[in-house]
């Protein structure tokens, strides 16, 4: 699976549940609750294929799983070979301590897994819009 197809089947599982939430007239804290990892294993199981086994992806306390991927991570399916004949696939845009560059070959992912911060509901709602797209824009970066 691409980035890209990962991304967009993403984007309309996370427009169908706002779309839901929204017609209560949901305030942003009360969207961002929604989605905490408890909550989101009991009512919304295909949201994310670790809830069937009740897993994290991140051990941490209050996981928020409202953004799911992170707005600073840039990716591009169609990034060309550089001088060294290495691809990079993707990268923090904030370069992120937590996060690493995984070596695969020659190309090059990013690996976010140590990193916590798109699973916090404080920075959360510090960029907060109901159209994850909207937030997620400079993500993809395949032209």
């Amino acid at each position: 699976m691409t980035y890209t197809h990962w991304f967009q089947t993403h984007a309309e599982k996370h427009r169908r549940i706002l779309s839901r939430l929204s017609a209560q007239n949901l305030s942003p804290d009360q969207i961002v609750a929604y989605f905490t990892f408890e909550n989101m294993v009991e009512k919304e199981k295909d949201f994310c294929q670790l809830y069937a086994t009740k897993r994290k992806c991140h051990d941490i306390p209050n996981l928020n799983c409202y953004w799911c991927a992170c707005p600073y991570f840039r990716f591009n399916d169609n990034a060309q070979t550089d001088t060294e004949g290495i691809v990079v696939y993707s990268y923090c845009a904030i370069n992120a301590p937590a996060g690493k560059p995984f070596r695969h070959e020659n190309s090059i992912h990013h690996d976010c897994s140590d990193c916590t911060i798109p699973h916090d509901p404080d920075t959360i709602l510090k960029k907060f819009s109901v159209d994850w797209n909207m937030t997620m824009k400079a993500c993809n970066l395949t032209f």
